[in-house]
């Protein structure tokens, strides 16, 4: 069971800034970049449903997580059908996120009352998600779909939707700041910001830096939107 609340969940990412997004078939690579990224700050983290046995590498790293780094948030992305998803939630997962938007997702999580991050293309969409419940909603491949100018296009009409980009967004000012003056809640950051060379170095410390820097630039563009 989430120990989070729903509105709790959509709070840490709203104050943060970041969800950074991770898989490796490795358990133990999986641990050390979950810590690295909780040392540097992170507080909400995304691990990705992305091969076979997945869950079961989740399930050791959460419980691992509660008791070593008790104030993270760990959820679990590309989750695509209901089933997948209550999976994860038994397995504890604090919130799902999802590449498309699928109404019996939606179901699942909220009888849990599980936060449901949906993956939207259009402003239907979208609406379609906040009718279902979702809090936040996550536009995939951001880059893609329109960019920052997407984002502020949406919230003209549409102030109080809350927009996590993920695809597109790299951990430098160039790219967060369009993103954040345009007014979006959060952003998920994968390879751009867990680099293959830092899996290959095991550089943790290198992580832990650039994820500071990551969110002290995030906070800087938090103060001007």
């Amino acid at each position: 069971m989430a120990r989070f609340s729903r509105i709790q969940t959509a709070l840490a990412m709203a104050d943060t800034g970041l969800v950074p997004v991770f898989y490796h078939t490795d358990y133990s690579v999986c641990l050390d970049v979950v810590r690295a990224c909780y040392k540097g700050g992170v507080r909400v983290f995304e691990f990705t449903n992305r091969g076979d046995f997945a869950h079961e590498l989740f399930g050791r790293l959460i419980k691992e997580a509660q008791s070593e780094m008790p104030e993270l948030l760990l959820g679990v992305g590309s989750i695509q059908d209901e089933g997948t998803a209550a999976l994860y939630i038994q397995c504890g997962a604090q919130f799902i996120v999802a590449p498309s938007l699928n109404p019996a997702v939606a179901r699942v999580c909220n009888r849990r009352k599980v936060l449901w991050v949906p993956g939207c293309g259009s402003v239907s969409e979208i609406g379609q998600a906040e009718e279902l419940g979702a809090e936040i909603v996550k536009i995939f491949p951001g880059a893609q779909v329109g960019g920052p100018k997407f984002v502020e296009a949406v919230k003209g009409p549409m102030p109080w939707t809350s927009i996590m980009p993920t695809g597109g967004v790299e951990p430098n000012e160039a790219s967060l700041k369009p993103w954040f003056l345009a007014g979006v809640t959060c952003v998920g950051i994968g390879s751009q910001l867990i680099t293959k060379e830092v899996i290959a170095r095991n550089d943790w410390n290198g992580l832990s830096n650039s994820v500071k820097e990551c969110l002290n630039l995030i906070s800087s563009f938090q103060n001007k939107a």
